[in-house]
């Protein structure tokens, strides 16, 4: 058959995580590739945002939305969908959308399936996992948005042989300008891009903030994201009870996350854990000091006090030391904003990253021979 070859990605339909970006920025790579054509799946949530998917629409994607209200029946409705495209890869994305797309794939008898998983720790029960080891046996490649997320993958028991690393990549084209913007001109303001839930720890950011201030320092803090209402409320009531309305904001979801991280002096993640944050990468292509915890994913990013900052996890007083530094020490500060956004530039950008998972595919089909999808 002489076609493109056909890629199904599978991903939750939430939005706040970097698996939806990572699977939408994949699809719209190859929107004019007469190589490959896609189509993205999108598993529906309570809190999914039907105008987005419509502005998905609009732009020219390929996406389709199954429940996500039953296990049973996302698959089921994603079977019937793999029936209709017959792809010839299926890639299912996060956790826990890898089980049940990869479920639907083999009773449609996808001839690839790929498992991408997006962080370094996952709520793995026993019979997930279990579920996730069976799957793996089944699946043609297993890919680690960082080499901390592969080692994690490899620590649980998945095949050595079929489980690689792409890194995740962002679009540098909006942040062309940053190099107008030098970091020691900008305002003394910290930005953290990230939906609110456990994860991520704005709550130890915010305490950290209030040890800044017996320091006799007091940035604005910028707190970018969406995520669940009961962590804002939290991080919220952090900020009343340590009184620092006049240094913290709360912005919601922004549109404009580039232009603001362009105007920030720090971009920071709190995480207690993560796989490759993409926040991370922009702030240091938008040319900002870029602070993380120690954990896999930010770990392999970070160069401490080369291209930025590692503190500890869950440590008010360690994050408050690198923030500090960052806004009292400008020559360091110079520096490692100056490296981290040519590193961006070089080493993370989403082209390198479209172009790596490109060459997946092409290998699968060659893999898997001539065979077209599911019938």
């Amino acid at each position: 058959m002489n076609r493109p070859i056909r890629v199904l990605h599978f991903v939750t339909g939430g939005f706040s995580g970097g698996a939806t970006q990572v699977a939408i920025k994949l699809v719209r790579a190859v929107m004019n590739d007469a190589a490959i054509e896609s189509m993205l799946v999108l598993r529906r949530k309570r809190y999914t945002d039907t105008q987005r998917i419509v502005e998905l629409k609009k732009s020219g994607l390929n996406v389709r939305v199954v429940p996500g209200w039953a296990h049973l029946v996302t698959i089921i409705e994603l079977w019937k969908i793999c029936r209709e495209y017959r792809p010839d890869i299926l890639v299912a994305h996060g956790f826990s959308e890898h089980l049940w797309g990869r479920y639907a794939g083999l009773l449609a008898r996808v001839p690839a399936l790929v498992h991408v998983e997006h962080n370094s720790r996952e709520r793995y029960t026993w019979w997930r996992l279990t579920q996730a080891r069976w799957l793996a046996k089944r699946t043609s490649r297993i890919v680690g948005c960082s080499e901390g997320v592969r080692q994690s993958l490899l620590k649980l028991g998945f095949p050595a042989d079929r489980t690689t690393t792409i890194d995740n990549g962002v679009e540098l084209e909006p942040f062309a300008q940053a190099d107008a913007q030098p970091v020691l001109q900008r305002e003394a303001t910290i930005m953290m891009v990230a939906r609110f839930g456990q994860q991520k720890d704005h709550v130890t950011l915010i305490r950290a903030m209030a040890e800044l201030r017996k320091r006799g320092l007091t940035p604005q803090l910028k707190l970018a994201g969406g995520g669940k209402a009961r962590h804002r409320k939290l991080a919220q009531n952090a900020v009343k009870e340590l009184k620092l309305e006049s240094q913290v904001e709360f912005l919601g979801l922004v549109r404009d996350v580039p232009a603001q991280l362009m105007r920030s002096r720090i971009a920071i993640l709190s995480s207690r854990y993560e796989g490759m944050p993409l926040a991370l990468i922009e702030g240091m292509a938008a040319g900002c000091v870029v602070i993380g915890t120690r954990v896999p994913g930010i770990q392999e990013i970070i160069d401490h006090r080369v291209n930025g900052l590692l503190t500890e996890p869950n440590d008010a007083v360690s994050l408050a030391d690198a923030l500090e530094c960052a806004l009292r020490n400008d020559d360091l500060a110079d520096q490692m904003a100056r490296t981290a956004r040519q590193q961006a530039v070089t080493k993370y950008g989403l082209e390198r990253m479209n172009a790596d998972y490109a060459k997946l595919f092409h290998t699968l089909k060659l893999e898997t021979g001539n065979a077209p999808g599911a019938r």
